[in-house]
């Protein structure tokens, strides 16, 4: 079908803020007819898709450190996420690359959930049955591009061109006074991607990119599983027999040709030029040619 076609190559053609985004937008259209209840209005996610509040449960499951941050509670929810995505991973891409981006993405990811865990494991901060969510991982992206260039000018759509730091303060401020609402785990998954982010470019101002872990993770994944890419260059195979007998017959053409060039320049230095044949003068002019 043509719009399968259209949509495979705009997935080959798109940047890695976009790949992310269409990754998110199928998990959410995946988990429709499993997850969501259509009578009560809302989704429910099995225990080993989303994050569970309890270390105890992470040796078991630990995937779900990541599969969480590609579901989401809402369609607005997801809405929310994939517009800030959008914007913060574009703005990344200005100063680094897609590797990095995914890099970033996927261990903010990690980081946020493993502060979701701890906050819920080590400290009395009520009930959660669980986290699902992108928010974390994009704060690392908006927050990793904010401390690499605070003094970027954007422009918003109500408040007009700010600067990036101005921007990205006001999220975590947002965060920071729904700490201890009904989704103090959400904002502290926020809040623990955030810091992810800070932290990553401190660490790439000392020569070291924490991304890197994520790119040599697929790079070994494709070697084990065969799917390393192969050679575009092809094994030329070549006649020497052939390539061996021509130049012997040019050699043996032009050591002729220039023995008897040679032999009439003597005969024109030792009798001048009226001394050669009509043929030795059709052959010298020939030759100079």
């Amino acid at each position: 079908m043509k719009w399968i076609n259209d949509l495979q190559l705009a997935y080959k053609t798109a940047g890695m803020e976009q790949k992310l985004i269409y990754w998110n937008c199928a998990a959410f259209l995946i988990s429709l007819p499993f997850c969501y209840q259509f009578k009560l209005g809302i989704f429910y996610f099995p225990d080993w898709l989303k994050l569970l509040p309890d270390f105890h449960f992470l040796p078991y499951q630990p995937w779900t450190l990541l599969s969480y941050g590609f579901f989401h509670a809402s369609f607005f929810h997801l809405l929310f996420n994939l517009m800030v995505l959008n914007f913060a991973g574009k703005l990344f891409q200005t100063f680094f690359t897609q590797k990095q981006l995914l890099g970033v993405y996927l261990l903010g990811l990690i980081i946020a959930g493993l502060g979701f865990v701890c906050a819920f494991s080590f400290f009395s901060l009520g009930f959660s049955t669980g986290l699902v969510g992108a928010s974390g991982a994009i704060m690392a992206v908006l927050v990793a591009t904010t401390t690499y260039a605070p003094h970027m000018s954007i422009r918003l759509l109500i408040f007009g061109t700010v600067q990036l730091w101005q921007f990205t303060l006001l999220i975590l401020f947002i965060d920071l006074l729904q700490l201890f609402t009904e989704n103090t785990g959400g904002h502290i998954a926020h809040l623990s991607g955030a810091l992810f982010g800070f932290v990553y470019i401190q660490f790439l101002r000392g020569g070291i990119d924490l991304s890197t872990i994520v790119s040599r993770f697929f790079d070994t994944l494709a070697e084990l599983t065969g799917k390393k890419q192969k050679s575009t260059f092809k094994k030329v195979h070549r006649n020497y027999q052939k390539t061996s007998s021509l130049p012997k017959a040019k050699v043996v053409i032009k050591d002729k040709t220039q023995q008897q060039i040679d032999d009439i320049l003597d005969k024109i230095s030792q009798s001048g030029y009226d001394s050669l044949s009509s043929d030795e003068k059709d052959f010298l002019f020939k030759a100079g040619k």
